[in-house]
């Protein structure tokens, strides 16, 4: 697959990428940014993919998460890809609501038209995006995911449907049930129609009680600011806990006294992450 390349920039050693490609999945042009540690240059590296979460782009990590330096220490390669298709083509909230439609593509993949056609994240993220990365860069096939807030609940629905392909899974401020909070509601009935039991498929608080092989478990770290706003209506972990303890999966909670749902949060723990993934990673 051709893919274009919008900027760089080295940072640590290592360079800070974008790139444009057409995408099978989606149907539209996506773009992608990575960062490229210096050991990239001389042997092939794991890779973290890292899932935005509402109105974002692939920028809003890379430009204020300061994962880059610890990144480079590690030697770990980090791929952002946009939240959801865009374009003039692409159909959005007809009242451009910042929940639904463009930047708010859930990581999963639409049933309903007109968004069936290119909303499909789930299909871009698990299978497309690594093949495009691991076909133009110097990583290997070691992956881990992440992300935040409508991203946390991409990279934990993502994982627990596919234990396989990742060696372990975080998220900062999930969205841990969103077959019950307003958010996920609103998403799932636009992308998915008014059948319930198909909203399962990409809730997390179900998806793990359904995880009961403990040999298959990856480890999961989620942190959760206490002052987060959004935190009693839209995130739920505590649902996500219960769902846990009910498979004996191995799942850390680590509420973090006085944040919030911001990226002073995320900038404050991701070192923590990445240390989590590094040592999950085979040698």
């Amino acid at each position: 697959m051709s893919i274009t390349q919008v900027s760089a920039t080295k940072a640590f050693g290592g360079w800070h990428k974008q790139f444009s490609h057409q995408s099978d999945a989606t149907s539209c042009e996506m773009r992608f940014a990575i960062f490229l540690p210096p050991q990239a240059q001389h042997q092939s590296v794991p890779v973290l993919y890292w899932l935005s979460g509402l109105t974002c782009t692939d920028e809003n990590f890379m430009q204020k998460a300061a994962a880059f330096k610890v990144a480079a220490q590690l030697g770990i390669a980090i791929v952002a890809p946009d939240t959801s298709p865009r374009g003039d083509n692409v159909p959005d909230d007809d009242n451009h609501a910042y929940d639904f439609g463009l930047g708010a593509g859930f990581y999963l993949n639409a049933t309903q038209p007109p968004f069936n056609q290119h909303y499909r994240m789930y299909d871009y993220v698990v299978n497309e995006l690594p093949s495009v990365i691991e076909a133009n860069f110097g990583v290997n096939q070691q992956r881990a995911i992440s992300g935040h807030s409508m991203g946390g609940h991409g990279a934990l629905s993502i994982a627990f449907k596919n234990l396989d392909k990742y060696s372990s899974v975080s998220a900062f401020s999930p969205i841990c049930q969103p077959t019950t909070c307003p958010w996920g509601q609103k998403a799932f009935s636009g992308y998915l129609g008014q059948d319930k039991q198909s909203w399962l498929q990409y809730d997390s608080s179900a998806l793990i009680t359904q995880l009961t092989d403990s040999n298959k478990h990856i480890p999961a770290l989620v942190d959760q600011g206490s002052d987060d706003n959004f935190l009693a209506e839209q995130l739920n972990p505590q649902a996500l806990v219960a769902a846990a303890k009910t498979v004996n999966y191995p799942l850390e909670l680590r509420i973090q006294p006085g944040y919030d749902h911001s990226y002073f949060f995320i900038s404050s723990f991701i070192e923590d992450h990445l240390h989590f993934h590094a040592a999950n990673f085979k040698a």
